[in-house]
């Protein structure tokens, strides 16, 4: 059965059958009205109840004052404790024709025996509390996107099945010889291998002093993102059968140190290498001088002097190589912008609420309104 519209009707787009609503819907034959309109509620017709702040000299000045009061004393505090913090540092990349270690300067990864060198200084002031040894590098960007990619965690973490073959992230330090490389990947590759070695000087007398090496790492890393392979953990030459060492590294992975508890993947000098750095110029700590007792500082003030195995090359990229003592407080190491930073920010914001307050004490009270002409 054929429905003739009329030519008004088929122009409107509907039949004379329903009726044509705002939102484009139609009702017609008993169908339900379709509509754009929200719904009756206090949150889509917006009645909901608001606050809006006004802003006037009676909250804004003492705001201004108040952040100003707070901030500038523990900037104060934050920086004299920063400046408290002993620190010394000693640069021996040996660019300087004078430097002893300046015969080292070309050293190459497998050079054999290792060049050594011995930087002789004098502490002016005593370290009273523990000290803790950093080797610091410049010009070496641990944060190049392929550097930290070039890693494979899960052979890190002691899976068995990862050790024999690793990630491809891991290219071109994957393989070496056919072999799996045991930690493969460039970070493991370029790890930092100077030896440092320090002695107190008195009446000519060397005398070491007793570095820790453990104790230098992140629990979590230690504990939880590090393991050697499941086996038997007492004869790790047998748990990296079948691997090869980092192109770069002297020795394999297994003979790292002598102790079962610090060798292998869970070594600590590893694995702090391992956490890369975001900047191109850093420290990372090397060893633990510790306070033997309360009555002696930990290094008097007087002669020492540094021993250096020198393997690591930095003259082929323009870097430099640094050891840093330092102390630390409850802030953490020296570090004077975080002081200066409050203090920066607690000025200004005072300085702001004298003008403000200068500004709306000479016309704050004045008439504004325009007189009407008559």
């Amino acid at each position: 059965m054929a429905v003739n519209y009329s030519a008004k009707e088929e122009a409107d787009g509907h039949p004379s059958g329903g009726v044509g609503v705002p939102g484009g819907g139609a009702v017609g034959g008993g169908g339900a009205v379709k509509t754009r309109k929200p719904d009756n509620t206090a949150f889509k017709q917006q009645r909901l109840p608001a606050w809006q702040p006004i802003l006037t000299a009676g909250t804004v000045l003492p705001a201004f004052f108040i952040i100003g009061l707070i901030f500038i004393p523990i900037g104060i505090g934050i920086f004299v404790t920063s400046n408290n913090i002993r620190e010394y540092e000693i640069d021996y990349t040996g660019t300087e024709p004078s430097s002893p270690c300046n015969k080292c300067l070309n050293v190459s990864w497998d050079s054999t025996p290792p060049c050594t060198c011995t930087i002789n200084f004098t502490l002016e002031h005593s370290f009273e509390s523990n000290v803790f040894m950093y080797y610091g590098l410049s010009n070496f960007y641990q944060n190049h996107r392929r550097y930290v990619k070039s890693r494979d965690d899960s052979q890190l973490n002691g899976d068995n099945s990862s050790l024999l073959n690793p990630s491809k992230e891991c290219e071109p330090y994957r393989t070496n010889e056919d072999k799996p490389i045991a930690p493969c990947g460039a970070i493991a590759n370029s790890m930092f291998n100077d030896t440092l070695e320090l002695y107190r000087i008195d009446n000519d007398t060397r005398t070491p002093i007793t570095l820790i090496k453990k104790g230098i790492a992140w629990w979590t890393d230690k504990n939880v993102k590090f393991r050697n392979p499941t086996g038997d953990g007492n004869n790790l030459t047998a748990l990296f059968q079948g691997t090869t060492k980092p192109v770069n590294w002297p020795k394999p992975v297994y003979m790292l140190d002598s102790e079962p508890d610090n060798n292998g993947f869970i070594n600590e000098d590893f694995i702090v290498w391992m956490r890369t750095a975001a900047l191109p110029t850093f420290r990372k700590l090397y060893r633990l001088i510790e306070r033997k007792n309360n009555f002696q500082p930990t290094l008097q003030a007087g002669k020492y002097s540094l021993d250096i195995a020198y393997n690591y090359p930095v003259h082929s990229f323009d870097g430099r190589k640094r050891m840093i003592l330092s102390t630390i407080s409850w802030m953490g190491g020296k570090n004077p912008f975080l002081g200066i930073a409050y203090i920066t920010v607690g000025s200004i914001c005072f300085f702001l609420g004298v003008v403000l307050l200068f500004i709306h004490h000479k016309y704050g009270n004045r008439n504004t309104s325009a007189d009407i002409p008559n």
